[in-house]
């Protein structure tokens, strides 16, 4: 299994933009640009959701309440996935976290608040 470390999140007015980023460990150097990456968030008091998700080969897909707002995204070579959000709603108020599908060592997770 592999542990995450997430970041990027933060206060933002409806309407603003964030990108956050999820780092793997160094550790996995080698096989990185084989894994399938997920982007998931936890709304308070709610069980964690899949909100968008990045293959080996660059394809895309995101849960219908993106609405074309968030783009996913992968960097090989810095061993980094963005999830770049623009639009944001304050219902996308959440702690953000990034794992492999069937993942189950979570890291710390990003907290996005989006409230005026």
């Amino acid at each position: 299994q592999v542990q995450f470390v997430e970041s990027g999140g933060g206060l933002v007015q409806p309407g603003g933009s964030l990108r956050l980023s999820c780092k793997a460990p160094r550790t996995i150097l080698s096989t990185y640009w084989t894994l399938d990456i997920n982007w998931y968030r936890q709304l308070p008091g709610k069980q964690r959701e899949l909100v968008a998700a990045i293959t080996r080969d660059g394809t895309t897909n995101y849960a219908d309440f993106v609405e074309g707002r968030f783009t996913i995204s992968k960097d090989n070579s810095k061993r980094t996935v963005y999830l770049q959000m623009n639009s944001l709603k304050s219902e996308d108020t959440a702690s953000y976290y990034c794992n492999l599908p069937g993942g189950v060592d979570w890291g710390q997770g990003t907290q996005v608040t989006v409230s005026s």
